[in-house]
């Protein structure tokens, strides 16, 4: 059994949507959604760690914690490190779940989902996926893939689990067979996450701008347990106006 810590990296910095986790969905901001469903999933302890004040004053008057960190690290792990050193000195949770701050749709059972493969003392990191659904989706190199044989799990409640082989833009892996669509929701073994952030950028990892490829290329053993749905990310404007629909329970935009 791991004792799990929830936490979301926020920033205000973002080029395709300025001030991403304050983005107002009905009368909610983002960063609010997303904690409030990390909250609903009972995994454990949730904290958001802000790179700007301005996050940590909303979470806070919604009623959740948040920790101002560095504004200046380089990816979401190493700021993640930072929030669960400070807010847990005496690592008493050896399991850091990285949540996406900008998942305002995620839902609650797969935060639990993604907790289900480190039953399995080998696996370092954990993280999720679901079957692509839309054919465009199969070839389209903004939809990342795990290449992945689930093969065990899948009864007694346990989602259907695997280690993952690959990550990738490309249409993979070849032949017959579902295609899986990768979910950014990472669940570390905290050793596990205080080695990845140490590790220098990979050689795959820049090639196709994945970060999980580093811990792939330092033989590092990620496992997918495979949940039903993908939750919306929201990356643009367009992506905002979807959220705000679906969370009123309107039909989205295309």
């Amino acid at each position: 059994m791991v004792s799990p810590l929830v936490i979301i990296p926020a920033r205000l910095a973002a080029t395709r949507l300025p001030n991403k986790p304050l983005a107002d969905i009905g009368g909610v901001p983002m960063i609010v959604h997303v904690w409030r469903r990390a909250v609903e999933a009972a995994a454990g302890p949730v904290l958001v760690a802000a790179a700007d004040a301005s996050i940590v004053d909303v979470v806070e008057a919604a009623g959740g914690q948040a920790i101002l960190t560095r504004p200046d690290h380089p990816s979401g792990s190493d700021r993640i490190l930072e929030a669960a050193d400070r807010f847990d000195p005496g690592r008493r949770y050896d399991a850091i779940v990285n949540l996406q701050g900008d998942l305002p749709t995620i839902e609650p059972q797969a935060v639990r989902a993604a907790l289900a493969p480190l039953t399995e003392p080998a696996v370092d990191i954990a993280t999720i996926a679901a079957e692509i659904a839309r054919a465009e989706e199969k070839t389209d190199p903004n939809v990342v893939k795990a290449v992945v044989a689930f093969t065990r799990g899948g009864s007694g409640g346990e989602p259907p689990m695997g280690r993952a082989l690959y990550f990738t833009r490309a249409t993979a892996p070849a032949g017959e067979g579902p295609l899986y669509h990768h979910i950014g929701l990472y669940v570390y073994r905290r050793t596990a996450l205080e080695r990845f952030v140490a590790l220098p950028q990979g050689v795959l990892e820049q090639r196709e701008k994945l970060e999980q490829l580093r811990a792939l290329e330092n033989g590092m053993r990620i496992d997918v347990a495979r949940v039903d749905t993908v939750p919306l990310g929201v990356d643009t404007p367009a992506d905002l106006e979807r959220a705000k629909a679906l969370l009123a329970g309107r039909t989205p935009p295309q």
